[in-house]
């Protein structure tokens, strides 16, 4: 089976696609060390690379994989210059330099596949500017490149999260990305079966108190007894205040004159709506202030878990470290069931092969 290499792994949402589908992750690499524990205790085969990418010597760490036709690269670099309206620096831009580490790798190592993901703008800004730059660069190293923003909602995760993609395959016919599935997931489809705990209630870990009820909760219990995660953060007063003014699937706009303040803005203060999926998970939504984020009855923002299974992370993925970290570690990540359905794109063609 082909094995993966994963770039800016974070907590390993890209991984865990990949691994569902049979391959081997062998080598993660993440900068920050409390995800890093993270990504060794959930992934426990892979060896772990705790660096910074930019001071690694790409010829020593990879060479076993050097013109390897078994592997695949998979990553999403930060590229925070490709949000930059009119600019022209492309990936000559300082906040770009990431990329070039990951597209090091590949050039190095050779991959029969790689998979690269970013934020839209990636594909979008400067009227393609930095797109056609990324797919000169590896056309120029041998891969045929498919592209495109997909919408994890459209691969059976109860989230609007749209990222830009980059699907590289080695010669002349590209691989595509896969389209979308009809599995359509709610946000109260993925959470309905968590314990309805208040404000500053909860421990790290917990037994199950309701029952599974739809197929996507029996999909994230999998063979999980205990509950991990399902901890609410303890909102002030003033937030509490907020919060119970606010019926369910409504928000900001129904607060009333004295609690509108400059700092409110559109989108905030507001609740899940049960019967969609939710918005963009984000790395704080902890905080009623931030966004959607708010459960769509109780009168608190959502847990880690339950930003997890709307991430599509199953129940026995845990996230360590303290509460920053372990947003970020959601926040940040790759739903699983839509890198899932890439590797499935990618293990067909193999096998076609």
């Amino acid at each position: 089976m082909y094995k993966v290499i994963d770039l800016f792994s974070g907590i390993g949402g890209l991984s865990l696609g990949f691994r569902l589908e049979g391959f081997e992750i062998s080598i993660a690499n993440e900068i920050d060390a409390s995800i890093a524990e993270s990504y060794k205790k959930n992934h426990p085969e892979t060896y772990v690379i705790n660096q910074d990418i930019t001071e690694l010597e790409i010829e020593s760490v990879f060479k076993d994989f050097h013109n390897s036709n078994n592997t695949i690269v998979i990553g999403g670099p930060p590229c925070q210059g490709f949000s930059q309206k009119g600019s022209r620096l492309g990936l000559d831009d300082t906040r770009n330099y990431l990329f070039k580490y990951f597209f090091n790798v590949v050039d190095y190592v050779k991959p029969q596949y790689f998979v690269m993901e970013n934020v839209p703008n990636m594909l979008t800004a400067c009227n393609g500017y930095f797109k056609n730059e990324i797919v000169s660069l590896f056309n120029k190293i041998g891969y045929s490149i498919d592209y495109g923003i997909l919408n994890s909602y459209d691969y059976g995760v109860p989230q609007e999260r749209r990222r830009a993609f980059i699907l590289g395959k080695k010669g002349d016919i590209k691989l595509n990305l896969p389209k979308p599935i009809d599995t359509k997931v709610s946000a109260w489809d993925a959470i309905s079966d968590l314990s309805y705990l208040e404000s500053g209630e909860g421990e790290f870990l917990q037994d199950y108190k309701i029952n599974s009820n739809t197929s996507y909760q029996k999909l994230m219990r999998c063979n999980s007894k205990i509950l991990y995660n399902h901890t609410v953060t303890k909102h002030s007063e003033l937030a509490l205040e907020r919060l119970k003014l606010i019926p369910p699937e409504q928000g900001r706009e129904v607060l009333p004159p004295e609690h509108i303040t400059g700092s409110i803005f559109s989108g905030t203060w507001s609740r899940i709506i049960k019967s969609k999926p939710s918005v963009t998970i984000t790395t704080r939504f902890d905080t009623p202030s931030s966004g959607r984020f708010s459960h769509p009855y109780l009168n608190r923002a959502i847990t880690v878990r339950e930003a997890a299974r709307l991430q599509s992370f199953p129940d026995d993925i845990i996230f360590y470290g303290n509460k920053s970290s372990q947003m970020k570690q959601v926040g940040n990540a790759v739903p699983p069931l839509l890198a899932q359905e890439i590797a499935k794109k990618i293990k067909k063609d193999i096998n076609n092969d």
